[in-house]
């Protein structure tokens, strides 16, 4: 839970780094709290199976684009990799494996021009 609330609290924040275990830990938790609110917009009539979510579902979804934008180009800092790489996610069949592929790659040993590493941070 710790890993989610701390890339809500950096809601806008492009630059520094983020370690994988951040980045995956808040794609899980919002996982999970989609499907609840989902299944709560499910229960009270209010879900949309052609728009594949409801009302509480998608307000949240549209409350977490920005912090899931930011904690991704994060992680491709701590790569090295300019934030623009998660425009990659754009290209038609194979960028969202492109992308999944950055995403799940270790980050780069020691400070990089994005700043310093998180693992040495956190030790």
């Amino acid at each position: 839970m710790k890993w989610y609330l701390s890339v809500l609290k950096q809601y806008a924040t492009f630059s520094g780094r983020a370690r994988r275990s951040e980045y995956w830990f808040f794609v899980l938790f919002n996982l999970i709290a989609f499907a609840v609110l989902f299944g709560i917009d499910m229960m009270l009539g209010m879900a949309s199976e052609k728009a594949g979510m409801g009302i509480l579902s998608g307000l949240y979804s549209l409350g977490v684009i920005v912090p899931s934008i930011a904690v991704a180009v994060r992680r491709m800092h701590d790569q090295g990799r300019s934030g623009w790489f998660v425009l990659t996610g754009l290209i038609p069949c194979v960028g969202g494996l492109v992308l999944l592929y950055f995403l799940v790659q270790p980050g780069t040993v020691g400070a990089n021009e994005y700043g310093v590493d998180p693992k040495s941070m956190a030790a």
